[in-house]
């Protein structure tokens, strides 16, 4: 392979590799050595820094041989991924329709591909009808250990789970390992049948039949009316989002926490390390999607993709935990000497989320970021993270990472799909195939605010109505009730409501509650009484946080295609009178 080329099949493969966790640079070499390409690692890591944008004077410094496999992260990948890529090329195309197996290809039940599971020597997938040995791919996954969850079985379930896979340059590299075909005898119609084919979701918990469901596989549904209207949401009914199947831990006790240092330095801990070794805190926090209410922005101005949530995708509960700031201590972070490399913690999720924050978020004192074991005094129950979760108030809930097993100091921005994509934001005018590393990640929410209930008081049972009475009212009244919340801590200090559609404004009344943490981490819940008579067609909501931010009127002017951060005036019609 010519320098021309490989820099090219580097180039290729860096948008394939970038969204993915990796190993390091002794692995690169390794790699390299075999295809007949060995050069000295400076020369990779300078050349690869300027294919995937990283910058090489922080590349370049040097560290241990461990260390080094941290620093070049996503040079590693990328390095792996050109030389398995580009290496061979068949024409075979992994997406084939099956066919009579050619003379001399090797047969293989079933039941002896079931016998190379996560737990044997060799780790054997199919897919489609073909059959591959992929032992040797595992170490250099550009995803880690999370190509194991097919072992033994269907890797095509997995991809459809795993979009990014589906690449005709990936299907080439699952070519290489290509060692027969299943036995006819085996299939039902030319396919495996149904109960040979693993299901990623068979072992979720059961939901709450009360949420409202926006997908199954994987389970995102959102907490209900009934439930915003509390100031702790119920665990039962708080919204769920998943993003892929949830892990089954078992009760816990075989779990451990990897903590990395950017020299890479680990240390584990148990989740009785992290009960009996550190101070537990509670905090009261809110934490919603960057979704949330994207329904609206697309009824208010286009059509955007995902969820179609509607106001659900939020919900407040208490979480227990220990401060993320102490175990980072404890694990050898310098918080008063930060190295100046230190600028992200990255998290890792069991199942194979990954996020991360800012480092000076990770270390503030006043930023109460846990890893949090409790949810409402009662144990994480699994949709939610159990038996561990990151919990970062104020930020979008991506990046409250559940299941986390592993957290990295890291120069870099976690490389997952999650941090690098799809929680972004462009301009109306962007359409569906931006430059995705022009724009930041999402970290704190902006303003944001939904009317929850409303319901209509007729004269003759004011005197049922404390708040109709607050508000003097001595006619046929409208209470409205729902919820306001700013990112970054910051309070929200006025609710303005309009019946009219925003020609006249009144302010609402904001709930006072027991809230626990060092800044305003959850919602205001508001309410309001209005008479009858000056109900027009529509009510607006609008909220306006401690810096004054507030929501723009219209979904078009922060319009984006992703529909993210959905934050205009919130409308829902008058309803008929009662009469």
């Amino acid at each position: 392979m010519t320098r021309g080329n490989f820099n090219k099949c580097l180039q290729s493969a860096t948008s394939w590799t970038r969204s993915n966790t990796v190993h390091g640079l002794q692995r690169q070499q390794s790699l390299l050595k075999q295809a007949g390409r060995a050069r000295p690692i400076a020369i990779i890591r300078q050349q690869t820094a300027a294919a995937s944008n990283i910058p090489y004077d922080s590349a370049r410094r040097q560290q241990s041989a461990k260390g080094l496999k941290r620093r070049a992260v996503i040079t590693a990948v990328v390095v792996a991924a050109a030389t398995l890529t580009c290496a061979t090329r068949r024409e075979v195309h992994a997406e084939a329709p099956p066919k009579e197996p050619d003379k001399g290809e090797r047969l293989i039940r079933l039941s002896e591909i079931h016998e190379h599971g996560r737990n044997a020597e060799k780790f054997w997938v199919f897919k489609g009808d073909r059959v591959y040995d992929i032992t040797d791919w595992v170490p250099n996954h550009p995803g880690g250990e999370v190509i194991l969850r097919a072992a033994g079985g269907d890797i095509g379930v997995y991809w459809d789970i795993f979009t990014i896979h589906k690449k005709q340059e990936v299907y080439d590299v699952l070519e290489q390992y290509f060692i027969g075909r299943l036995d006819p005898q085996d299939l039902v119609d030319g396919k495996p049948p149904s109960e040979h084919v693993d299901d990623p979701f068979s072992t979720d918990p059961e939901r709450d039949k009360a949420l409202i469901v926006r997908s199954s596989r994987p389970m995102n549904a959102e907490t209900p009316a009934s439930s915003l209207q509390t100031y702790l949401t119920p665990v039962n009914t708080f919204y769920v989002r998943n993003h892929l199947w949830v892990p089954d831990l078992g009760n816990g006790d075989g779990y451990r926490l990897t903590v990395e240092m950017i020299d890479g330095e680990e240390k584990q801990y148990s989740m009785n390390d992290l009960r009996e070794k550190f101070k537990q805190h509670t905090i009261t926090a809110t934490l919603q999607c960057s979704g949330n209410r994207r329904a609206h922005m697309t009824a208010g101005s286009r059509q955007t993709n995902g969820l179609q949530w509607d106001v659900g995708a939020i919900g407040t509960a208490e979480w227990t935990g220990v401060r993320l700031r102490d175990v980072l201590i404890d694990a050898g972070l310098d918080v008063m000497n930060l190295d100046e490399d230190v600028q992200h913690a990255q998290f890792a999720g069991a199942e194979a989320y990954g996020a991360s924050i800012p480092v000076d978020k990770a270390i503030d004192p006043r930023g109460d970021v846990l890893l949090a074991f409790e949810m409402n005094g009662q144990p994480l129950p699994r949709d939610h993270g159990f038996p561990l979760r990151v919990l970062v108030p104020g930020h979008v809930a991506a990046r409250s990472v559940k299941w986390v097993n592993k957290i990295t100091m890291s120069g870099e921005e976690s490389t997952s799909q999650w941090q690098r994509r799809d929680y972004k934001c462009f301009g109306p005018n962007e359409g569906s195939n931006p430059d995705w590393d022009s724009a930041r990640a999402i970290q704190e929410m902006p303003v944001q605010s939904a009317i929850t209930n409303v319901r209509q008081v007729p004269q003759d049972r004011l005197n049922n109505s404390k708040l109709a009475q607050v508000y003097g009212l001595e006619e046929d009244a409208i209470i409205l009730e729902g919820y306001a919340f700013s990112g970054g801590g910051r309070e929200i200090v006025r609710v303005d409501i309009s019946a009219d559609d925003g020609r006249t404004w009144r302010q609402a009344q904001l709930i006072e509650n027991d809230e626990k943490g060092a800044k305003a981490w959850s919602w205001k819940q508001w309410r309001i009484a209005l008479p009858r008579r000056e109900a027009m067609r529509y009510f607006c909501v609008k909220a306006v946080d401690e810096a004054y931010n507030t929501q723009p009127e219209s979904f078009e002017a922060h319009y984006n295609f992703r529909g993210n951060l959905a934050s205009g005036w919130h409308r829902v019609p008058v309803p008929k009178s009662t009469d």
